[in-house]
């Protein structure tokens, strides 16, 4: 017995996405808004959509996206690595291309705490000799 939909979880920050996807005329619902909805700024859209066009599935697939934890750009970057894994697991003709572009790796860049006795992560207060 073959299912017809794929799932997937995608990282970024403290974001996480869980993506399925299933053969359909190409609708990526978020929460269960339009992309065009959710994502209100066009950079955001195009970060989300770019496993897509890499690919050249665009309008081949529905994606129903559960998005939570950090802000609007962390979230489109866990939906991108969500999208870009569940390509794979579809077909693995696409890791080659998915891999290059650097799509199925997790970005593991998280914000450093702040430290005590400092202004922030790194940053120090003034020092004053006299």
């Amino acid at each position: 017995m073959t299912t017809n939909k794929f799932y997937a979880t995608g990282k970024r920050k403290t974001a996480v996405a869980r993506v399925w996807m299933s053969p359909g005329a190409g609708q990526i619902n978020i929460n269960r808004r339009p992309i065009e909805e959710y994502f209100t700024r066009d950079t955001l859209k195009i970060v989300a959509e770019q496993p897509l066009s890499l690919t050249s599935t665009q309008g081949q697939f529905d994606f129903y996206i559960l998005a939570s934890g950090g802000g609007i750009a962390g979230q489109a970057g866990a939906v991108r690595h969500g999208i870009a894994k569940v390509l794979q697991i579809y077909d693995s003709n696409h890791r080659a291309v998915l891999k290059k572009a650097g799509l199925l790796t997790r970005d593991a860049r998280e914000k450093e705490r702040k430290k005590y006795g400092q202004k922030g992560a790194r940053a120090r207060y003034q020092y004053s000799k006299r």
